[in-house]
């Protein structure tokens, strides 16, 4: 039988709101292909409960909202693309409402909160479920728009590079020497399971973020760290991998897996208390709950150490019923199921990894270092978040950012690329120990929890370099002689970016935002990025 292949003028890897924003952008004028590893909302996006920040509320501008950007990102943030993402939200949530999306409204107007490091009322949601609310809308969208192919359970492999017209392969490895560019990528069926070739001139990667790196995570199973990876193997650099947000309050309770305490329960009053009722966040900021992440992150994990304890508790019950039902109905009920009412008694919280503000580097349209290939969303780095990124701005830079790379590809006019080869499976056979990916996958997630969490020393950085080098040459070997499959696909990208983690947290030696290091706790004079590029084994910044 022929080897399966599929040619596209655009391949769009994610199926969340910077995907989904980028297809139907395109969809006009362009045949676009999302490839999507599980089903259609199965990505971080629709977990997303907070909100999408945007001025549009009486009082507020847009340099309010950059300076609050600018502080939460602990000088690192990228001015130029600040200004970018915050001039344009306000005309994405008028795009939204135009689609549908059902946003909470008060008094007829729509109804602002406000999140930890915000000075105003700027965010707008659907009452404690935005990202699901929109991700289901746009997800309609792209499904009765033609021109837009689905591909559910099609797992990114690798991209495939070389000479646009020849298809030749590179000398070097570096992106864009040799006039290589992005041709497409190879794509596991996990009905058929069969690697699949897609062929397109153009490639958009919106794979999301890697919290599954981590052991305690807000992020669903798919946060695997795909498209960060395999930018890299095909030569991309990545920027400022170090800062891994963890989010202060995530449901602490054996069977709420994975469940997040929005930050909104803080905006609207929330307060975060120790076992023995003691409100502690004043001790730490003068913002109290309403500070940045990183700052309520480590002094929930700085009180739960010095105590001794398993958890903290989060407090909203000094509101009323009707109000915590109005504004916090699933969180409510969730709880409810747990045997917590929240409308009387605090709620256990821990921290937990949430958000990558690092990733793939890419510019104001969201090109890479390799022509043809684009990166939006949390897999790319766009100097938005800096070394931290303020709350609720991580859904608008989706949607901004998608719809330049979609406006870059329209404007692009590169024909088709070379005819390209189907993927080898003559050296391969069935795997005889599954149970070595599972080992390895639960090894790497409690270490990397360890020795690379919310604060770092060098000594446990080493340590984890060292273990990861170890796991990386046993799945080299595993990926070289057997099928591939989602598990090992999924488990050969965390440890890549672990080790890209690793790197770049070795190479910051000072303490910024989301990155505190013991051995280095004083705050350089100058903020500069930490890039990591593949022709040379050394960071730069």
């Amino acid at each position: 039988m022929a080897p399966v292949s599929h040619t596209f003028d655009v391949l769009i890897v994610g199926s969340g709101l910077a995907g989904l924003t980028a297809a139907l952008r395109l969809a006009p004028t362009h045949r676009v292909a999302i490839l999507t590893k599980r089903g259609m909302g199965d990505g971080s996006s629709g977990w997303a409960q907070g909100g999408i920040a945007a001025v549009l509320g009486e009082g507020d501008s847009f340099e309010s909202h950059v300076d609050d950007t600018l502080v939460a990102g602990a000088g690192l943030s990228d001015l130029d693309a600040t200004r970018f993402v915050v001039e344009r939200a306000p005309d994405t949530i008028h795009w939204l409402r135009s689609l549908g999306v059902p946003f909470s409204e008060e008094d007829g107007q729509l109804h602002l909160t406000r999140e930890g490091g915000h000075s105003q009322r700027r965010i707008v949601h659907v009452t404690d479920a935005t990202g699901a609310a929109v991700q289901r809308t746009l997800i309609n969208q792209v499904r009765g728009t033609p021109n837009i192919t689905l591909f559910e359970n099609h797992m990114l492999v690798d991209l495939i590079t070389g000479d646009p017209v020849t298809g030749r392969k590179p000398t070097r490895r570096r992106a864009g020497m040799d006039g290589q560019r992005c041709l497409g990528l190879y794509a596991l069926d996990e009905v058929t399971d069969e690697v699949v070739t897609f062929r397109a001139p153009h490639t958009i990667l919106a794979t999301g973020g890697a919290g599954k790196v981590y052991l305690y995570t807000t992020n669903p199973d798919t946060a695997t760290g795909d498209g960060i990876a395999a930018a890299w193997r095909a030569g991309c650099s990545v920027a400022n991998l170090e800062f891994i947000q963890f989010h202060p309050t995530c449901l602490y309770h054996p069977d709420a897996k994975s469940f997040l305490i929005t930050e909104a329960v803080r905006g609207e009053g929330g307060r975060l208390l120790l076992p023995n009722g003691h409100r502690f966040m004043p001790e730490h900021d003068p913002r109290a709950e309403l500070a940045p992440r990183d700052i309520v992150a480590r002094a929930i994990d700085f009180e739960m150490k010095k105590g001794g304890f398993d958890c903290v508790y989060l407090d909203i019950s000094h509101q009323p019923q009707a109000f915590i039902q109005e504004h916090f109905p699933n969180i409510h009920e969730r709880c409810l199921q747990l045997g917590i009412d929240i409308a009387r008694q605090p709620i256990p919280v821990v921290p937990a990894a949430h958000y990558t503000c690092g990733g793939v580097l890419s510019d104001l349209a969201g090109h890479t270092d390799l022509p043809g290939l684009y990166a939006v969303g949390e897999t790319a780095c766009t100097g938005l978040h800096g070394a931290n990124r303020l709350a609720s701005n991580s859904l608008v830079e989706c949607m901004v950012f998608a719809r330049a790379a979609a406006q870059a590809i329209i404007d692009d006019p590169t024909p088709a690329t070379a005819t390209l080869p189907a993927w080898d499976v003559s050296r391969v056979t069935d795997a005889d120990e599954q149970v070595v990916i599972s080992h390895n996958w639960d090894e790497l997630r409690r270490f990397m929890w360890s020795y690379v969490g919310i604060v770092r020393t060098n000594k446990r950085l080493e340590r984890a370099a060292h273990r990861i080098a170890l796991l990386q040459g046993e799945i080299h070997e595993f990926y070289a002689r057997f099928h591939v499959t989602r598990d090992l696909l999924e488990l050969r990208n965390l440890v890549q970016v672990a080790e890209l983690i690793v790197r770049s947290a070795l190479a910051r030696r000072e303490s910024r935002g989301l990155h505190f290091s013991r051995d280095y706790p004083a705050l350089l004079p100058q903020a500069l990025p930490t890039i990591l590029r593949p022709e040379t084994d050394e960071p730069t910044a």
